[in-house]
Order: C-alpha cells, then structure tokens, then sequence
C-alpha cells in the first residue's frame, strides 16, 4: 500500500498528514466495520471529546469509504462517505487498490473521480513509506 502525503482540507488548520487506502471483502456488517475502526483509533490515542470539531487534528483516523453498492444516509455512517468525491488525498490513494471501482449512486469509478476532482491538496507518494514532509513549490 503506497503512502501519500497530502494537505488537509483547506477549511482546516491541520498540518500535512499521510494516507493510504485499503481495499477487501467482509462478512461483517458495514456498522460492525465502523465499530471496528473506532477501536483502532482509539488504541492510537484519538479521542473524541464532546463538541470538539470532527475535523480535529488526531494521530488516526480510519474511515469507511465504501461498502459495495450501498448507499446510506445514517448520521453514523454514511455511505460512500460524505466527502470521498471531493478529496483527491482520499481518490488518490483508493485509486492505487481499487481505480475501477464504481462508486454508487451513479457508479463513476474511482479513477474517473479523481480525474474530475481539482488539483487543490495535491498529494505526493511518500518514499520508502516513510514521511517526508512535501517539498516546496516554487
């Protein structure tokens, strides 16, 4: 699995941060899958205190992206999620396992998303997986 470096959403203060992408199959529900990823942040340290804003800096966090073709609008997890269409350092490195991957509702693939999407938060494969901070642009 490749490691991007990218820049957090410009709304944020956040510092760069790395990425990367897994994709695979499971028997488990898409809430159990959820459930699974918070108790992995967790044993990295995040927390969530009470009205802290969810885009906070945080040493993990683990998302659901997509769960097949399903789509959902639960508040707990919404499917795809909420804002995969519009971060190229989320399309970048799910385009590096699953590019042909559709994404519902209208099931454009992973590679045609990130081709629409805008060179805003480009990211850069980090070498060797280990971070190197991005160099500057001239």
């Amino acid at each position: 699995m490749p490691l991007t470096s990218g820049g957090a959403p410009a709304a944020t203060s956040q510092p760069p941060y790395l990425n990367t992408a897994v994709a695979g199959a499971t028997v488990r529900r898409p809430e159990a899958l959820l459930a699974a990823a918070r108790r992995l942040e967790r044993a990295a340290g995040r927390r969530r205190p009470p009205g802290a804003p969810p885009d906070a800096p945080r040493p993990l966090d683990v998302d659901v992206l997509v769960y097949g073709d399903r789509v959902s609008a639960d508040p707990r997890l919404t499917l795809p999620h909420p804002h995969l269409r519009e971060r190229r350092f989320v399309l970048a490195p799910l385009a590096d396992v699953a590019a042909d991957l559709p994404i519902p509702p209208d099931g454009k693939t992973v590679a045609e998303l990130l081709a629409e999407v805008g060179q805003e938060n480009l990211v850069e494969i980090v070498e060797g997986g280990l971070f190197q901070p991005p160099s500057p642009r001239e």
